[in-house]
C-alpha cells in the first residue's frame, strides 16, 4: 500500500469523523423538537397530519409502531409494483419504456422499499423518468427514513424507563424525511450538479462520435438464423459505428438520495463508474462521505440522546477501527495486484508484481486508493453503489466486501440499520462479558435479560440463515447454475455474494451473474423483505421491552461500556460472530479462489 493510499484514506476519515459531530446535533435537534427548522416546517408539518388524520401528540407502543412501519411498507412495494407495471401507459417517459416483467417488478418494488435497491435490469434501459422520480427515487428517501427511525426508536428504549411509549411513526417518519433527508439531499445534488452530474428532462441523445469504430456482425437470414458460407462458418459484415446514444435524464437528484439514504440504486447501469453519476474525484469523495455521514452521526446522537456522549463514541471508535482495517486490507490487496501477471526486469533474473496493481474493472479517473476506498464504504454502509466492478477484485479484494455485508453491515451500515445492528452486537457483547464474571448483564442502565437474549438471536441468526439456506439452493438448482458467468470457486462466490448482498439490503453485485430471471427474482426478493422487515421487528420488540425496564444505577460490578476495554471486546465479539457463521463459505470461495491465484503465481 502506497503512502497516497494512506493518505487519502486518513483524509477522508478526519473529514467525515469531523463533520459527524455538527451533524449528530443537528439531527437529535430535530428528533426532539428543538430545533428552529421544526417551527419554520411546522405549518407544513402540522397541515400534513391534518390530512392523513394523525394525531401527533399520541405515541405509540412497540407494537403500534410495527403495525404502522409494516403497513406503510407493503402499501409502497404495491404502490411501486403498479408503477412499473404500468410505466408504458404513464407519462415522464420520453423512451417509451413498456411495462416491467411481472417477476421484475416485484423484486425492484421489494429492493427499493427494503433500501436494497438491488436491479437486475439496466435503467437506462428500462425506466423512464416519472418512474424514477415518483416511484424509485421517493422509496429512497422513504426506506432510508425507515431505517433512521427504527434506530431512533430503540435508542428511546435506552434512555426512557418504566414506560410502553416510543414515540408516533408518523411523526417520526416525517421530521426525518422533511428535516433531516430532504434539506441534505438537496444540498448535495447541488454540489453534484456542480461537478458535471447531469439533471435535465431531455430525450436521449444522438451524437457523432470522435472517431470511427468497426465490429464483424453476423448477416442473418430471411427466418433470423445467421447465413454460413461454403466452410459452415457464419457470414459476417464489417459494421461502421458513426454515432452513439446518450442517456439523459435527472440524474443528480436520485444520485444525492441514493448515497445518503445508503440505497445504492444507480440511474445508470454502471452506476457511479458511470462519468454522468460520478465525473470527477471531487464527486467521488462527495459521494462516499454522503454514504457514510449519517450512519457516523447517529453513533453520537445515541450518546446525546442517553445523555452520555462517550457511549456513542465508544460506538463510533469500533465502527472506525474495523472500516480502516478493512480499507488497508483491500488497498494492500489490490496495489499487489495478481501475481499470474508478472513483468520481467531488464536483467531477466527478477519479475514484478502487476505493474501499477489490479486496475481491471477500475476507472482510470480513479485508481485503486479511491476504487478501493469506494468498495469498503459501499459494503459497509449498506449502499450497493459501485464505481468499480466487484468481478474483477482480486480474491481477497472481493473477500473483504463479502465479509463486511456478512457481518450485518454495521461498520457504519445503513442509515438506522447499522446503528441498531451495532447495538444488538452490544448487547451480546455485554451478556457474554456477564457470563463471564457470574453477573447479570446490563447496558447504559437496562438489565438485558431473557426476552433481549432471544430477540437478539433473532437479530444475529436470521440474516445468515437466510445467506446460507438461499446460496445452498441457488448452487444445487440448475436454475441457480444456468446464471454464472464463472466455472469453480469464483462461481461460487457470485452466488454467496449476491444472497449476502440482498439479505443484508447491500444491493451490489459480482457482475457475472445473471438474476434478471424468475428463480434469482423470486429468492432474493424472498431474502431482502426478511432481512430488513424480519430484523426490525425484533428490534421493535427490543426497544419495547428496555423502556419498560427501571434504570438501574452504576455499581463495583457494573462493565463499563465506553473504554477501550469493551471497545475491544464489541469489535471481537462482530468479527467471531461473523466467523463463526461464515468462514467456511468464504473458505470454498475467496478462500479457494485466492489458493488457485497464487498457485498459478
Amino acid at each position: 500500500m502506497t503512502s497516497s493510499n494512506v493518505l487519502q484514506a486518513l483524509i477522508f476519515l478526519v473529514v467525515l469523523l469531523a463533520c459527524a459531530m455538527p451533524v449528530s446535533a443537528y439531527i437529535t435537534r430535530v428528533m426532539d423538537g428543538t430545533s428552529r427548522v421544526l417551527r419554520w416546517g411546522g405549518v407544513f408539518e402540522r397541515g400534513l397530519y391534518r390530512v392523513a388524520g394523525v394525531d401527533s401528540a399520541a405515541e405509540m407502543t412497540w407494537k403500534s409502531y410495527a403495525i404502522a412501519l409494516l403497513g406503510f411498507n407493503v402499501l409502497g412495494v404495491l404502490f411501486l409494483y403498479g408503477v412499473l407495471r404500468l410505466q408504458g401507459w404513464l407519462p415522464g417517459n420520453p423512451q417509451q419504456f413498456g411495462a416491467m416483467s411481472p417477476d421484475g417488478a416485484f423484486n425492484t418494488a421489494v429492493s427499493f422499499v427494503s433500501n436494497t435497491n438491488w436491479q437486475d435490469y439496466s435503467p437506462e434501459q428500462t425506466v423512464g423518468y416519472l418512474t424514477q422520480m415518483l416511484g424509485l427515487t421517493v422509496q429512497n428517501f422513504l426506506s432510508a427514513a425507515t431505517g433512521i427511525v427504527v434506530v431512533l426508536v430503540l435508542i428511546r428504549g435506552f434512555a426512557r424507563h418504566t414506560t410502553r411509549s416510543l414515540g408516533n411513526f408518523w411523526v417520526d417518519l416525517t421530521r426525518v424525511t422533511l428535516y433531516v433527508l430532504l434539506p441534505m439531499a438537496a444540498l448535495i445534488a447541488v454540489l453534484l450538479m456542480s461537478q458535471g452530474v447531469i439533471q435535465n428532462f431531455r430525450a436521449y441523445q444522438t451524437v457523432p462520435t470522435l472517431q470511427t469504430s468497426h465490429y464483424a456482425a453476423a448477416v442473418m437470414g430471411a427466418d433470423g438464423s445467421p447465413l454460413m458460407n461454403a466452410q459452415g462458418q457464419p457470414v459476417t459484415q464489417r459494421i461502421a459505428v458513426t454515432q452513439q446514444t446518450l442517456a439523459m435524464g435527472p440524474v443528480a437528484s436520485q444520485e444525492a438520495i441514493k448515497m445518503l439514504g445508503t440505497n445504492g440504486g444507480g440511474f445508470f447501469n454502471a452506476n457511479s463508474a458511470h462519468p454522468f453519476e460520478n465525473p470527477t474525484p471531487f464527486s467521488n469523495f462527495l459521494q462516499m462521505f454522503a454514504m457514510l455521514i449519517i450512519p457516523a452521526s447517529l453513533c453520537l446522537v445515541f450518546g446525546r440522546m442517553i445523555a452520555d456522549r462517550r457511549q456513542g463514541a465508544a460506538l463510533l471508535a469500533v465502527m472506525t477501527l474495523a472500516f480502516a482495517a478493512c480499507v488497508a486490507g483491500e488497498l494492500v490487496a489490490e496495489q499487489g495486484g495478481n501475481p499470474a501477471f508478472t513483468a520481467l526486469h531488464v536483467d531477466q533474473r527478477a519479475s514484478v508484481l502487476q505493474a501499477g496493481g489490479n486496475m481491471e474493472g477500475k476507472e482510470a479517473r480513479f485508481g485503486i486508493a479511491q476504487s478501493g476506498l469506494f468498495t469498503i464504504a459501499t459494503t459497509a454502509a449498506s449502499c450497493g453503489a459501485v464505481n468499480n466492478m466487484h468481478d474483477s477484485l482480486t480474491p481477497l479484494g472481493g473477500l473483504y466486501p463479502m465479509l463486511l455485508m456478512q457481518l450485518g453491515e454495521v461498520v457504519f451500515g445503513g442509515v438506522g440499520s447499522g446503528l441498531y445492528g451495532m447495538l444488538v452486537f452490544a448487547l451480546l457483547a455485554v451478556f457474554v462479558a456477564g457470563l463471564m464474571i457470574g453477573r447479570t448483564p446490563e447496558y447504559v442502565g437496562k438489565k438485558i435479560e431473557a426476552f433481549e437474549m432471544k430477540m437478539v438471536s433473532i437479530i444475529v441468526l436470521l440474516t445468515p440463515l437466510l445467506v446460507l439456506v438461499l446460496t445452498s439452493i441457488a448452487v444445487l438448482a440448475e436454475a441457480g447454475r444456468a446464471g454464472l458467468g464463472n466455472p469453480g470457486a469464483h462461481g461460487f462466490s457470485e452466488i454467496l455474494y449476491a444472497f449476502s448482498s440482498a439479505a443484508n439490503n447491500n444491493g451490489s453485485a459480482f457482475g457475472g451473474l445473471s438474476v434478471n430471471t424468475p428463480f434469482y427474482n423470486t429468492l432474493t426478493a424472498i431474502a431482502m423483505w426478511f432481512g430488513r422487515f424480519g430484523t426490525i421487528v425484533p428490534v421493535l420488540a427490543l426497544a419495547g421491552a428496555l423502556a419498560a425496564k427501571p434504570r438501574i444505577g452504576v455499581t463495583g460490578g457494573t462493565l463499563p461500556t465506553h473504554g477501550p476495554l469493551f471497545v475491544v471486546l464489541l469489535l471481537g465479539t462482530v468479527l467471531l460472530v461473523g466467523a463463526l457463521t461464515y468462514v467456511p463459505a468464504l473458505a470454498l470461495g475467496p478462500g479457494v479462489e485466492h489458493l488457485m491465484m497464487m498457485m498459478a503465481g
